[in-house]
């Protein structure tokens, strides 16, 4: 079992980095391993394994597969096959196929861990692969920038995740996600994985990135936007749901964060004039519906949501990423028609649109509800409610739009495109089921948390109506011929979220760094710089009076050893008659030595 479990994200991950190095036939590999990977979640949903390892000398962790990470795995693992299958049609690289499978394995793992230590590892690795992802064509010095903006925006609430850590193993040294909760520290591991969480999953003030990761492939948006990355934070929410309710106060932090971040991004979604954007933002806006699930303790709702988000949101990405292979553009205006002109492509967005507008009986109209009737405030309960019926504004902005008469030409979307398309369209469509009140205990005894009651009928007539009220509303203007919700520039430019971030935060820091840095060079550095300078200068004043005295005895030395040197090479001239004078001498002297001595 522990085999199966480990070759569960292994598979992916090993999988992608071969085909970084050996870049052989990537797109066929990369969709026989996205299928490996499926039977492999299956089996693990089915069989439900754990395993355990050693990472560190005294740290034990682990992966296990229970009711939520079961759930988890099969969508992350049909989600990507669906994409990947979408991508063999209009992507041939590599490295495009290496980096994805890497990112599904790194999001397997997110989903399978038990603990923080590989929890941060996978984190990290999810990370980087976007990087790579949304700045894919790194010539173009626009996507770099904004894959680079992306990252680091991610990278900051990541930091939160780091505190997590750190205080987990003050509080007790353990990192095991189900003993958090008892943890002494368990207010700043919340703080810090709610920081992680509202970052990853773009949620306010973090959601200008998702704006900026439109810059990638399309098949990265739909994965980005569905079953990984952005679905990796409210997962950890859901996760960790008893840790927030014990703190007292993270709860109810997280529900107002995930339903204003719903109502003032379905705002910006309703403004928008890019596809792809309204896409985006709306993505942001529909995971405040899961982190407001987390909030509000209806696990089992949020949940479903996520899940048939990911259905409804890849498919809704890849109709778009068709229409812009073959048409060359992603402008609301210019999209007229393009659902008549590409019928099977508009028919599967067109389902994918409704659900996400809430109409009934589609599946976001039953999970959205399933979320809104664990909300137990007034208040939170009407700004939930608004940031409904902006769900189906936006939704029905996009449907109408690619639905109007026009008339546009293209080349035939790839079959390959093609084939996802419609089973997506049907889990966008059915997967509601689940709220049904006889499904819904086995759903939430599933999935596990807390105890919440399923949609009532009343609920969900009520939503449903205003939610059809919203769509006939927005299809006024489209039999008038006139122009839908006209975008305004501060809500179309995302709240000027990143532009605040630049003044309020990127701009102090980097003024603090340079400062820093002056203080480093300057002070720091030329402190120690000039400590050998005083040395050597020391150096050469202590020399002179004491070295010319030592110096000059040397000298005398080695003078005197010259002289006498000299004066005993000068017995040897190398004359016979000179060297007998000199024995002579000798001699002489030494008889009159001996007659003396005696």
């Amino acid at each position: 079992m522990s085999a199966l479990l480990w070759s569960l994200p292994g598979l992916p991950i090993a999988s992608g980095g071969l085909l970084l190095l050996v870049r052989w036939r990537p797109a066929v590999v990369a969709t026989v391993v996205a299928a490996l990977t499926l039977a492999l979640a299956v089996a693990a949903a089915a069989t439900r394994p754990s395993a355990r390892t050693m990472v560190f000398a005294g740290i034990e962790s682990g992966l296990a597969v229970d009711g939520l990470s079961a759930v988890m795995v099969v969508t992350v693992a049909a989600v990507s096959l669906a994409v990947l299958v979408f991508a063999t049609g209009e992507m041939r690289e590599a490295r495009f196929f290496g980096f994805m499978l890497i990112f599904v394995g790194a999001m397997l793992l997110t989903v399978t861990a038990t603990d923080l230590v590989l929890l941060l590892m996978a984190w990290e690795v999810m990370g980087a692969m976007s990087y790579g992802l949304i700045g894919f064509w790194w010539r173009d010095p626009d996507r770099v920038r904004s894959a680079g903006i992306a990252f680091v925006t991610t990278r900051a609430g990541d930091l939160g995740l780091y505190l997590a850590a750190g205080c987990a193993m003050l509080g007790g040294q353990t990192f095991a996600l189900r003993g958090l909760a008892a943890s002494s520290w368990r207010d700043l591991i919340a703080a810090g994985l709610v920081a992680a969480a509202l970052g990853k999953s773009a949620q306010l003030p973090f959601s200008f990135w998702l704006s900026r990761a439109m810059a990638g492939p399309s098949p990265v948006s739909a994965l980005l936007h569905s079953a990984t990355m952005v679905a990796a934070g409210a997962y950890l929410l859901l996760r960790t749901q008893p840790l927030l309710a014990a703190t007292g106060w993270a709860a109810t932090l997280v529900a107002w964060a995930g339903a204003l971040t719903a109502l003032l991004l379905g705002a910006v979604a309703v403004a928008q004039r890019d596809l792809k954007q309204l896409l985006a933002a709306s993505t942001c806006a529909q995971l405040g519906f899961m982190v407001l699930g987390a909030g509000a303790g209806a696990v089992a709702g949020g949940a479903a949501h996520l899940v048939a988000h990911a259905a409804v949101k890849s498919l809704l990405f890849l109709g778009a990423g068709a229409w812009l292979t073959v048409l060359g553009t992603k402008d609301l205006a210019e999209l007229r028609g393009a659902a008549r002109r590409y019928r099977l492509v508009g028919v599967t967005f067109g389902i994918g649109g409704l659900a996400l507008a809430g109409l009934p009986p589609l599946s976001l109209w039953v999970t959205k509800d399933a979320v809104l009737a664990a909300v137990r405030s007034p208040p939170l309960y009407v700004v939930s409610l608004g940031a409904a019926l902006l769900a189906a504004a936006y939704a029905a902005k996009a449907v109408l739009a690619v639905w109007r008469p026009g008339d546009v030409q293209g080349r035939r979307v790839r079959v390959a495109e093609l084939i996802p398309l419609p089973v997506l369209a049907a889990v966008a469509a059915a997967f509601g089921v689940v709220g049904v009140p006889e499904v819904f205990g086995g759903w939430s005894e599933l999935v596990g948390g807390p105890d919440a009651p399923p949609p009532g009928a009343g609920e969900l007539a009520l939503s449903g109506g205003l939610a059809c009220a919203v769509v006939l509303a927005m299809a006024v203007p489209v039999r008038r011929r006139q122009a839908i919700v006209p975008g305004r520039d501060a809500w179309a430019g995302w709240l000027h979220l990143e532009r605040a971030a630049v003044a309020w935060v990127w701009r102090p820091l980097t003024g603090v760094a340079k400062a820093v840095a002056w203080f480093d060079d300057r002070v720091l550095d030329g402190a120690v710089r000039a400590v050998p300078r005083v040395g050597m200068a020391a150096a050469r004043t202590a020399r002179k009076p004491f070295e010319t005295g030592v110096d000059g005895v040397v000298a005398g030395i080695a003078a005197g050893a010259a002289r006498l040197g000299t004066l005993a090479r000068r017995p040897q001239t190398g004359q016979v008659h000179t060297y007998f004078a000199q024995a002579a001498v000798a001699f002489v002297l030494l008889a009159l030595v001996i007659v003396l001595v005696r």
